[in-house]
């Protein structure tokens, strides 16, 4: 036991280590900023130790670039084609060295890419077609999935791997498709088709029973699949139901789509899933027709993220839209409204787990009065959902969170 009353500074200090060492987690949210005379950032993939960033944002010129971000790094421009005019980064391997998305080239096509720090950014060509664009890779970046044109003009999903893209076909000649999620070894692919009947409807594919179509909400015309778990077995999308609203689906071959609700209004989008197909990410809109950033889970049902850690929110801040989730369901990416900087669609990276640190609550370097009128007015809280106030972690803001600030009090400053 600890017994903070004791003034001697050995007891003291050891104190303090042993309620470190003893700490559990605790959440905090990155604003990641734009790059240079930029105002607007889109994050749409993380690394699966939430370390990288992927997405894209404005430069200075108000053209789009794909980027990479880390923390000590910041936003990487990932450029564009010579003479190209915008990029897009949609997916990220999971330690973050491969990026994939697409690009316009100097001749105003529209080109798939995958990108390397030693490569640069790689053109993965067509299906005999013009245009073509990336949005998932697999775990180890070796498969990437997207749609291109064949030499018909018709889309059809792909799938590429060592240098060859191979069409993955649709649901129906007459139509298109397009691929939008991967799973972790590559081999089973969803996004979305249109069928005999000239319906939307998601898919599955996989390389022994080609492109499963996995049907709609009852009572729905349409379906589009986007994210996939570790193994395959898990899909969600988006879909309509019999009143013609749209929903987030979680489907299973055994379950069928389920319907995963709403915040009260009248539209939602399931839009990725962790790696066990237990946590589901999107964005639904609240009873006053507002986007708001939700995670699924079957004990917890669909919560809004701007509720779950409204402490990590100031000034008025909103998470609009969460658009991927790691692996293990740690950490949150998407995009929102950042008061501090008034810009209006700002990425995030949103770690839902804790991190025990030395009582600088705000994260500006030194520990000072801010951290400790912090906990101060938080004193007494409760809760898994607490922030850096609960420095120690346990789920209470109490003395033991007081003790490590006062201990390291005018660190860093």
């Amino acid at each position: 036991m600890c017994y903070t009353q004791n003034r001697f500074n050995a007891l003291l200090s050891a104190c303090v280590l042993s309620l470190i060492a003893t700490a559990g987690w605790s959440q905090s949210l990155d604003w990641l900023g734009v790059l240079s005379g930029g105002d607007i950032s889109y994050a749409y993939a993380v690394s699966a130790n939430g370390s990288v960033v992927v997405g894209y944002a404005t430069n200075a010129a108000g053209q789009r670039r794909a980027f990479r971000w880390t923390a000590s790094g910041g936003m990487q421009d990932l450029g564009t084609w010579p003479g190209g005019t915008w990029s897009e980064a949609w997916g990220v391997s999971a330690d973050g060295a491969v990026v994939v998305g697409r690009a316009r080239n100097a001749a105003g096509l529209v080109r798939a890419f995958r990108w390397t720090a030693a490569g640069g950014m790689q053109e993965l060509g067509t299906l005999g077609g013009t245009w073509s664009s990336a949005y998932a890779v697999s775990a180890d970046g070796t498969v990437v999935v997207g749609y291109a044109t064949n030499a018909a003009r018709q889309e059809r999903a792909f799938r590429w791997e060592n240098g060859v893209m191979q069409d993955l076909g649709t649901l129906d000649d007459r139509w298109g498709s397009v691929a939008s999620g991967v799973s972790a070894d590559g081999t089973v692919v969803v996004g979305r088709a249109r069928n005999a009947a000239g319906l939307v409807r998601a898919f599955r594919w996989t390389a022994a029973g080609g492109m499963q179509e996995l049907g709609t909400l009852p009572g729905g015309y349409w379906s589009e699949a986007y994210g996939v778990s570790t193994d395959g077995s898990v899909v969600v999308g988006v879909a309509d139901n019999a009143a013609g609203l749209v929903r987030p689906f979680r489907w299973t071959a055994a379950g069928g789509m389920q319907d995963l609700g709403t915040l009260d209004g009248i539209g939602s989008l399931a839009w990725d899933v962790s790696a066990d197909g237990a946590v589901v990410v999107g964005y639904a809109t609240n009873a006053a027709g507002q986007p708001r950033a939700f995670r699924w889970t079957a004990s917890g049902g669909m919560e809004d993220l701007n509720t779950t850690y409204a402490s990590l929110l100031t000034n008025g801040s909103v998470l609009s839209i969460a658009n991927a989730i790691s692996p293990d369901g740690r950490y949150i990416v998407g995009w929102g409204y950042n008061a501090a900087t008034g810009r209006s669609r700002e990425a995030f990276l949103l770690d839902t787990r804790c991190t025990a640190h030395n009582g600088d609550v705000n994260r500006n370097g030194c520990v000072d009065d801010a951290d400790l009128l912090a906990v101060l007015f938080a004193f007494g809280q409760t809760g898994s959902n607490l922030g850096r106030v609960d420095v120690n972690c346990d789920g209470v803001v109490d003395d033991a969170d007081l003790l490590i600030v006062l201990f390291n009090f005018g660190s860093g400053c």
